[in-house]
């Protein structure tokens, strides 16, 4: 659940990310919504090969299934790494070591 807070936290923010997929797409867009399984709506999209994918370029929203993602690039100025490692090492209390 953590990192689907995190997303949340982005979403209200309106930040703009890079997402790739397993098929090497990769599409950027500001970040609309999320889901506890990762999936992603993306507004204002871009492909960032048009020339490999031109019937992409007229597309403005879309969403994207989470089990699709390869990586999600996130700018360095919207991660806050302290409170992230934070709430990580508190989840894990949390859990235990016996699970």
């Amino acid at each position: 659940m953590l990192f689907f807070s995190f997303f949340r936290t982005l979403v209200d923010r309106n930040v703009q990310v890079t997402v790739e997929l397993k098929n090497d797409l990769c599409i950027t867009g500001t970040l609309q919504s999320a889901d506890q399984f990762l999936n992603l709506k993306l507004a204002n999209v871009s492909v960032n090969d048009p020339d490999r994918y031109p019937h992409l370029l007229s597309v403005k929203n879309c969403f994207i299934r989470g089990s699709v993602v390869r990586y999600v690039h996130l700018p360095a100025h919207e991660v806050d790494t302290e409170s992230l490692q934070d709430s990580c090492r508190r989840e894990a209390k949390q859990v235990g070591p016996n699970r």
